[in-house]
């Protein structure tokens, strides 16, 4: 696996060299095409495919990979289920990106809240797929803020903002901004120039943020942060 920073698997500061990403869709086809584009790029490298959601659990605890892509229907056990299996049954799991149809599906959301980084639309362009890949590899991000922040928010309490209880309860009033600025889709050094301070202090916040929350990545982070009524849209 590469490297990790703040305990979050699949980040890396450094260059340990490509990318290596296994895929995992029924579609022959649809393999075959991501497989096209992820190999086309000098640092990325797909090190293998699975058919269904039991075969993928296995290969990548063989694999090793830094990136799963994850179809959310699949016969037999679906990418939820899978998604669940491989972060839960792993010290250091892979980071897993759902591709999916439709980015408003109901499923999209519930492998997120199972693990997964981000989602990618299987009608994506080369380039958006390639770069969701570095991105969700990278982890300093969130991949497609907006779309995230729509499901969210449809399985958020309305109301007001809630009082800051449990797990966000804890967070210092530096780490509420810096979790409300995540939630917004800034990356680190965004951040960093919006609180004027340098992307390692970032960093260590992002880091207490999701230790405090419990949550694996960014994403799990922000999804906790509008279900609470923490952050709230507009």
């Amino acid at each position: 696996m590469r490297g990790a920073v703040n305990g979050t698997a699949g980040t890396t500061d450094g260059d340990d060299g490509p990318v290596r990403v296994v895929i995992a869709d029924d579609e022959r086809l649809v393999r075959m095409g991501l497989r096209v584009v992820i190999d086309a790029e000098p640092d990325l490298t797909v090190v293998g495919e699975a058919a269904d959601g039991a075969e993928v659990v296995p290969l990548v605890r063989e694999l090793r990979p830094d990136v799963v892509l994850m179809d959310v229907r699949m016969p037999g056990i679906d990418g939820i289920r899978a998604t669940e299996q491989l972060v839960g049954g792993m010290a250091d799991p892979p980071r897993i990106m759902v591709v999916t149809t439709f980015e408003h599906d109901d499923h999209v959301y519930d492998a997120l809240r199972a693990g997964a980084a981000g989602f990618l639309l299987k009608r994506a362009s080369a380039e958006e797929m390639v770069q969701a890949v570095r991105l969700v590899a990278r982890g300093d991000s969130l991949l497609f803020p907006a779309a995230v922040r729509d499901l969210a928010l449809r399985h958020a309490p309305a109301g007001r903002r809630a009082p800051a209880q449990g797990p966000v309860g804890r967070l210092t009033e530096r780490e509420g901004q810096v979790l409300r600025l995540m939630a917004a889709g800034l990356n680190n050094g965004e951040i960093a120039g919006r609180l004027v301070v340098s992307q390692e202090t970032v960093k260590t916040h992002v880091g207490s943020v999701l230790a405090k929350l419990g949550a694996r990545d960014r994403t799990q982070a922000v999804i906790a942060a509008y279900e609470s009524g923490f952050v709230l849209p507009g």
